[in-house]
């Protein structure tokens, strides 16, 4: 059940895969008569071709996949200990039903029975539900966040499935203090980086900004960066995302900064600060090699010390490729990840939305805890998008995460639409419009042009696109090249 054993398999399995490709004739792959174990019958065509292609696609993977070296050491630390855990669950719900009294206040039986009920999902999920892409630091810290993201979306279509008011005033069984309208607040007030009308602190609006929201900045965008791998990606999200400030400042008053809070402590500082420092561990995580040993195995005690803090480094490393622009194929299957990339702003912005029309205050502990849970989730989601973008078979599945985070984004703005549908359907300025049309368009013709340029250099070199499900583009491209060819000789 450990999952770099089952790493391991998939690499032998490769590796025999790659053996039998490679070899040069098939009397290269009998030995005393027998066929090499896991190499297909050279009297069989339609087996080697399926193999040709097993080891194309294994080829990619491995172009962008680092080597792991394991012992396969299966210590205590690694096991499920099923049996232990329901031992121990069992025990617990013995005693507060046999030994302990129960309280007569209905408020704080409902709220226990409540948490002992997620509880024992939790346990459930932790021992018995699927793993995920991520192994480190243990497989069952990640099963505990996918567990926790299904109670979330229980407890959002909860919310959605109330009134306006009993939606708010039910926050107050988590907090007592919430439930109440927030106070209106000036985001953007006096934008003068240097106000000679304050002879006590002419630059009081720089230092008013620098509060503890410019290190979660930091860290996130770092974190982010650390999810998605590409510097292009982590710019244009990071600047996107202020235009999109700009664009819905009229909704909601958070929107609403000074252009130097936008583009220059939010862009260059916080954020283009945690994205260099994301590319940087990037770049140490790509290039450290992974050799992994049994913890008893190990006989200093420095290399112990070593070996735990390693086991919060991942078990091994994969390259994010996007490449967008490649071939048609993958701009599409890109355009897929776009609307995933929208889901992506989509819940950045119900952040700000959710407090608004629930009554949450900024500092709330509750936004905290939302924030550090979409960075446990953020990861396994957005590797299980690449993995299902990066498959060079359509049939794969999205991963169990990523469907989840994505049911909660959408089931986020159904609440803020729910509760304050005056806010959310607020006209947008037509200049703003315009502007976003300009962007839709001029990406439109980028992609049509960056497709024909391609796929024609590709045709003068003699090569054929990677484009198996668009024979009709080829057929046009081939016909274009050949009259091209004939008026030439003509």
């Amino acid at each position: 059940m450990t999952k770099p054993e089952s790493k391991r398999s998939a690499v032998a399995a490769i590796s025999a895969a790659v053996k039998c490709t490679t070899a040069s004739s098939a009397a290269e792959r009998v030995n005393n008569g027998s066929v090499e174990p896991g190499c297909p019958d050279p009297s069989t065509p339609t087996k080697a071709k399926v193999t040709k292609q097993t080891s194309r696609e294994s080829l990619h993977r491995r172009n962008t996949e680092c080597e792991v070296y394991d012992d396969g050491t299966n210590t205590f630390f690694w096991r499920a200990h099923t049996v232990t855990v329901l031992f121990i669950l069992t025990c617990a719900l013995v005693y507060i039903t046999l030994l302990e009294e129960t309280p007569q206040d209905t408020t704080y039986n409902t709220k226990r029975g409540i948490v002992a009920s997620i509880l024992v999902f939790l346990c459930f999920g932790v021992t018995q539900a699927k793993d995920g892409p991520f192994t480190r630091p243990h497989p069952a810290y990640w099963r505990f966040w996918l567990c926790v993201t299904v109670v979330y979306e229980l407890f959002l279509i909860f919310i959605l499935f109330q009134t306006v008011h009993d939606g708010r005033q039910f926050m107050k069984y988590i907090d007592p203090k919430l439930g109440v309208p927030l106070p209106e607040r000036d985001y953007g007030g006096n934008c003068l980086i240097y106000d000679p009308g304050n002879n006590t602190d002419p630059f009081h609006n720089i230092w008013d900004k620098m509060d503890g929201f410019v290190p979660a900045h930091f860290l996130g965008w770092y974190i982010k960066t650390l999810m998605i791998r590409d510097w292009w990606m982590c710019m244009i999200i990071s600047v996107m995302f202020e235009f999109l400030e700009y664009s819905l400042e009229h909704q909601l008053p958070n929107f609403s900064e000074c252009w130097w809070d936008h583009w220059i402590m939010d862009v260059l500082v916080c954020n283009g600060l945690g994205i260099y420092c994301g590319m940087k561990t990037l770049a140490w995580l790509s290039m450290k090699p992974y050799q992994w040993q049994g913890l008893w195995n190990i006989p200093t005690y420095k290399g112990k010390i070593k070996r735990i803090a390693f086991q919060f480094t991942p078990y091994s490393w994969v390259k994010f490729e996007w490449k967008p622009a490649s071939n048609l194929r993958r701009w599409l299957l890109f355009v897929f990840h776009s609307i995933l990339l929208g889901i992506n702003f989509l819940s950045e912005l119900n952040t700000f939305y959710l407090k608004f029309v629930l009554w949450m205050p900024p500092e709330h502990y509750l936004v905290l805890l939302r924030l550090v849970f979409f960075v446990n989730v953020g990861g396994v989601a957005m590797r299980e998008i690449y993995d299902f973008m990066d498959d060079p078979k359509f049939h794969k599945k999205l991963g169990q995460q990523a469907w989840l985070v994505a049911a909660i984004t959408v089931t986020e703005f159904l609440i803020v639409v729910k509760y304050d549908p005056n806010t959310i359907m607020l006209p947008i300025p037509f200049f703003i419009m315009e502007c976003w049309l300009l962007g839709i368009l001029l990406i439109f013709i980028w992609t049509l042009w960056r497709v024909h340029w391609d796929m024609a250099t590709l045709y003068q070199k003699g090569q054929s696109p990677d484009l198996p499900q668009f024979h009709f583009l080829q057929i046009w491209f081939v016909t274009k090249t050949q009259i091209a060819d004939i008026q030439s000789t003509n």
